[in-house]
């Protein structure tokens, strides 16, 4: 669609909050198929070749420059597909190998007000096949009066007030983007005389003790970013990690993340400090929550190590710079409940969403050039 009087491109969007994450939804319908079409009107859309988004509606933050793109599923089992894109405005670059959890928390309820899934009286699963992995996540929305409903008593660290718990539950987390739970095939590896755990449930992350980099795993966000000999020692490890995991290029990519463990102080499991892998998230990724949490069932590790390995059922709690989050595990499929295999458990999370605005978003009608983009 074209304006008449400016020719900008007008896309119908809707702006929604996920868990600790906020972006623009997209029906598919709406987007060009080609994938190179679509990035260059998403790089447009979010504000690309500056780091606050000024052009566009990028937040300034990688945690406010996602985007979903949501349509009817193209595998059995699932109710829609979910497509997530980190845009990466300063570099003009979109990054579709991850997922994102958070953003996912939206999906159902963008999903049933899109009318792509029906609602039901009073709670309404929504089987969600992630496209960026393959994997299936189940929601279940709140609808009662078959509406869905954003207000609730729900809490999660990170946001305001209360509102309508969402529940999500990733079915079959393992190997999300390597097809192993453990890619390098060890539950821990040796990178530069430090030890890391390198394992893939829901999303591929390192995880590597604090204490083994100078850090304590508590200090202001911020700190970590101005310190630039610690963020390229972790760089180089992330990206060595990544060669390990079979990510060829993972300088160039947002996988694998990595993650800071260390001791609890307020009760937990372990306190983290989760990396988007360029910057210190302010909260907890749910998908690299997912990934932390189950490498605690499996021995030798390093989060086992540090937190005690942890049986099924059980819970993992997670100290981060904003709270605590939990995650529910569960034996997955094929999986004892008393030890933990290469099968992930089930992992269960809480999140809550809402609607924030909706209408036309508008692209420019040519991009600039990757060069420009990258001035």
């Amino acid at each position: 669609m074209t304006h008449p009087m400016n020719r900008q491109i007008g896309i119908p969007c809707v702006m929604m909050r996920g868990g600790t994450s906020r972006g623009p939804f997209f029906l598919a319908s709406d987007l060009p198929a080609a994938p190179m079409e679509r990035d260059a009107l998403l790089l447009s859309v979010m504000g690309a070749g500056n780091d606050l988004g000024i052009d566009g509606i990028g937040g300034g933050n990688p945690l406010t420059s996602k985007v979903a793109i949501v349509g009817p599923a193209t595998r059995a089992g699932a109710d829609v597909d979910y497509l997530f894109a980190q845009v990466r405005v300063q570099e003009g670059v979109v990054d579709t190998s991850p997922n994102c959890g958070n953003m996912l928390a939206a999906v159902g309820p963008f999903a049933i007000e899109s009318g792509l899934v029906p609602a039901t009286d009073g709670v309404t699963v929504v089987r969600i096949h992630n496209v960026n992995t393959g994997k299936l996540i189940e929601a279940r929305v709140q609808t009662p009066g078959r509406q869905v409903a954003y207000e609730g008593e729900a809490v999660i660290d990170g946001v305001p007030g209360t509102a309508a718990p969402i529940h999500l539950a990733f079915l079959d987390a393992a190997g999300a983007n390597t097809g192993r739970l453990l890619p390098t095939g060890s539950p821990a590896d040796l990178i530069d005389g430090v030890e890391v755990t390198c394992i893939d449930a829901a999303i591929p992350v390192m995880l590597v003790r604090a204490a083994d980099l100078a850090k304590t795993g508590y200090e202001p966000v911020d700190s970590y970013r101005s310190d630039r000999d610690f963020m390229a020692r972790l760089e180089a490890l992330r990206v060595e990690a990544g060669r390990r995991m079979g990510f060829r290029n993972a300088a160039g990519m947002v996988i694998p993340k990595p993650v800071l463990l260390a001791p609890p102080t307020r009760g937990g499991t372990l306190a983290v400090r989760y990396f988007m892998p360029h910057d210190c998230h302010r909260a907890m990724a749910i998908t690299g929550a997912v990934a932390t949490a189950t490498a605690c069932t499996i021995p030798e590790t390093v989060a086992a190590a540090l937190a005690g390995r942890l049986t099924l059922p059980g819970d993992v709690t997670f100290e981060h710079p904003a709270g605590r989050l939990t995650v529910r595990l569960d034996p997955g499929a094929g999986q004892s409940a008393l030890t933990a295999t290469a099968t992930a458990p089930t992992a269960s999370i809480l999140r809550t969403a809402r609607r924030l605005f909706e209408g036309t978003v508008f692209a420019r009608p040519s991009t600039p050039s990757r060069t420009a983009l990258a001035a």
